[in-house]
């Protein structure tokens, strides 16, 4: 190790001209991070100490060249390490070397429940990232989701804080246990794409405090993330690249936040903002509108943080110390990284990673439906109940073949492969396997003349698909959305629940001369399933990356036994979502003003305080056995609950079941808002054919159970009787407990 800091002092020496009085006593490791940050500001010009703070490069942030520390190169993730990308423009680099492993969607991730699956998860993309040269991994995502409508919803991990607050923290130990920061992101509010650059948020500070703000309070707090990334939209007036509630107020003074909040790309406007109100980074400004400076004009040293900020600096108008305080940030996170003494080399291993791939993706795809089959009198799934060497299986569906890593915006990847449900299953089960697209997508802008001949199309394509599917044994329908815009994808929203290309009119199509069929949904939201009835089984697939095909094929032999659970509700049509109960108002909005006027009741939380069933309900899940719940206990020790279970695998094979707990105030105070129940904690128990395990839970009540006082500013926990609710969904409920917090 000494040798190998002499040889890269000797490097700096004749490659970056520094003269001997120059080099930095921060070489000497022995040194904390903050000594080494202190020399290095001590020795830094304000110029250098500018530079920190602004890109010089699409995805490549400053160092200190003259004092030989390196910057900070970035990638966008969450679900892989994207492409190189040119240096100033959007497009790919061409490189033939930046291929990676294309993990599950961040929603397929929560949907396991599993947070040893978010731990090996940020470990095998952190080795990726690290082998790449990367130093900050744009991600995870934790927005709440609020609307199946928005096109960002399956990069986030679902519509409850304490599920994502669990399962990012582990994602982000496990990429940052590489030397590679993660950037959490965005914080905060971003629930829609819908006129993503400008829309204001409003939103009761309750609801700001209890949904949508946990999660990252928990990346930084418990996961111990090095970065956060603001978002585009405003709160209460002001975007929140350069919010001082958020960022000076919530995120460095609550929560002592000692890592760099960097500017999503293109969402710096305002200059006095971005230096004062808790900006340390600015990525990706391309324009400077207040100065009439654009397209080829524009040079990185154009950014609001970069040639305006040294010069108010150097008149004086503006304090050194603001900075200080900056660079200090970003030094910190390249001590951490670039600059650590520990150098992470990474591995791109492929086969290892991608069994990382089909692993998590065999946790997180969700049985939602298995009823019998009318030909076989056995539940449909899997396919091992009932198939022999003879059946047959006509595979129908886009999905079933697309590639769909790619396309979604900042989440495309350039995958080493990607195994589709088609390939996968004719690998299974060769020449019985047939397969027919069924359905064409519909290009974004067509003339009424392409719209006539694609309608022409999609019925011929349809007609073949229904003669095809009277002589299959089952049809496996692979459907969904994808990653086009206005379907799954970065900057715009969905335009409709319901699922596009007339899928559903092929379902019940299909149906209706062959109901042995399966649904496999790929999409990373929920959508209108009114042809439900017509489908024995059904599965939300999600996109599962460079492994899709295997996972999915692993489920429906049944080889893996499904385990997944819903991060999210299925309402059954759109108006029962919270979000579009309240008219424009409260989604899209007027175009320049969302309001939240639901409150603390998103997802199942509306579905319980309004009684209006989901298809689906969060946290269901089935799978090819059967549990059973029993002997719940509810004892007190030191002012904790301890609550228990009994939890048997009453079925013939083994199998995984997530016990959910979920707390609720009876009779509580009708001045606060409160949901009937919500989600307090979970496990998930691997129980083999009669085996039984107790699954236990804590609850500090002083803690676990604390609302936000918005007249009070602060938070506070409610005296009285509380319900216990054990159960395996929120509408699944095989248990219940009673307990009583005294009067302080």
């Amino acid at each position: 190790m000494k040798r190998l800091n002499i040889l890269m002092i000797l490097f700096a020496i004749s490659v970056l001209g520094i003269r001997a009085q120059e080099l930095p006593v921060y070489q000497d490791l022995s040194k904390d991070i903050e000594a080494r940050i202190d020399d290095a500001l001590s020795r830094m010009t304000l110029a250098e100490k500018v530079a920190l703070c602004h890109a010089q490069g699409k995805f490549y942030s400053n160092g200190v060249p003259r004092l030989g520390i390196p910057g900070l190169w970035m990638s966008d993730g969450p679900h892989g390490v994207r492409a190189e990308m040119d240096w100033k423009e959007w497009r790919q680099a061409g490189w033939e070397i930046d291929s990676c492993t294309a993990f599950p969607s961040l929603t397929c991730l929560a949907a396991t429940w599993n947070e040893e699956m978010s731990l090996k998860y940020g470990q095998a993309i952190g080795e990726e990232a690290a082998y790449r040269g990367k130093h900050v991994l744009l991600g995870p995502g934790v927005n709440i989701y609020r609307t199946p409508l928005n096109g960002r919803n399956f990069e986030y991990m679902g519509e409850d804080p304490f599920l994502s607050s669990r399962m990012c923290v582990p994602y982000i130990k496990g990429v940052q246990s590489n030397g590679v920061s993660c950037c959490v992101k965005h914080f905060a509010l971003n629930n829609q794409e819908r006129n993503r650059w400008s829309i204001n948020v409003e939103v009761s500070e309750q609801a700001l405090r209890q949904l949508y703000l946990p999660a990252f309070k928990a990346a930084v707090e418990e996961g111990g993330v090095w970065c956060v990334m603001g978002s585009y939209n405003k709160l209460r007036g002001t975007h929140c690249s350069h919010n001082d509630y958020l960022l000076n107020q919530i995120l460095k003074n609550e929560w002592g936040f000692n890592g760099v909040v960097m500017s999503d790309w293109d969402a710096t406007h305002d200059l006095h903002q971005a230096i004062f109100n808790g900006l340390d980074i600015e990525m990706g400004t391309s324009q400077r509108p207040d100065k009439g400076i654009k397209g080829d004009q524009f040079t990185f040293n154009e950014s609001y943080l970069a040639n305006d900020f040294l010069r108010l600096l150097e008149k004086g108008e503006v304090a050194e110390e603001v900075v200080n305080e900056k660079a200090r940030r970003v030094l910190r996170l390249i001590f951490r990284t670039s600059f650590s003494p520990v150098r992470h080399t990474g591995n791109m291993d492929y086969a290892a990673h991608s069994a990382v791939c089909r692993e998590i993706g065999g946790e997180g795809i969700v049985l939602l439906q298995n009823e019998k089959s009318q030909d076989f009198k056995t539940p449909l799934l899997p396919f091992s109940n009932w198939m022999t060497a003879e059946s047959t299986i006509l595979v129908v569906g886009d999905n079933a073949t697309r590639r769909l890593t790619e396309n979604g915006g900042s989440s495309e990847l350039k995958v080493q492969h990607e195994t589709s449900v088609y390939e996968a299953l004719q690998r299974e089960y060769g020449e019985r396997v047939m397969l027919v697209d069924g359905y064409s997508p519909m290009p974004e802008r067509m003339s009424a003349e392409e719209r006539e001949q694609w309608e022409s199309t999609d019925a011929a394509k349809r007609a073949q698909t229904v003669l095809l599917a009277r002589t299959a044994d089952v049809v496996v329908f692979v459907g969904g959305l994808n990653k086009e815009r206005f379907q799954d994808c970065e900057d715009t929203d969905r335009k409709q629940y319901e699922l596009p290309y007339n899928q559903a009119e092929l379902i019940r199509d299909i149906a209706e001369v062959n109901p042995d069929i399966v649904c496999v949904l790929m999409s990373g939201n929920a959508v209108q399933m009114d042809w439900a009835d017509h489908t024995p089984a059904i599965l939300q697939a999600w996109y599962l990356g460079s492994e899709a095909g295997t996972a999915v094929t692993d489920i429906l032999t049944g080889r893996v036994n499904p385990s997944g659970k819903m991060p999210f509700s299925i309402p059954f049509k759109l108006e029962d979502c919270a979000a579009h109960s309240f008219g424009q108002q409260a989604y899209p909005g007027d175009g320049k003003t969302v309001n939240y006027m639901e409150g603390v009741l998103v997802g199942y939380r509306w579905h319980d305080s309004k009684d209006i069933p989901a298809r689906f309900a969060f946290g269901h899940g089935l799978s090819y056995t059967t549990f059973d719940y029993s002997k719940a206990r509810i004892s007190e020790l030191d002012g904790k609950w301890r609550i228990s279970v009994n939890v048997k695998n009453t079925g013939s094979i083994a199998g995984k079941e997530v016990v959910q707990l979920y707390i609720g105030k009876d009779n509580p105070d009708p001045r606060i808002p409160r949901a009937k129940k919500e989600l307090k904690g979970f496990q998930k128990v691997y129980l083999r054919p009669g085996e039984s395990q107790t699954v236990e839970f804590t609850v500090d009540p002083s803690t676990d159970l604390r609302y936000y006082d918005e007249a009070a500013g602060e938070w506070r926990t409610e005296s009285g009787k509380y319900t216990i609710y054990i159960g395996s969904s929120s509408a699944d409920i095989r248990a219940r407990l009673n307990a009583k917090l005294p009067a302080e």
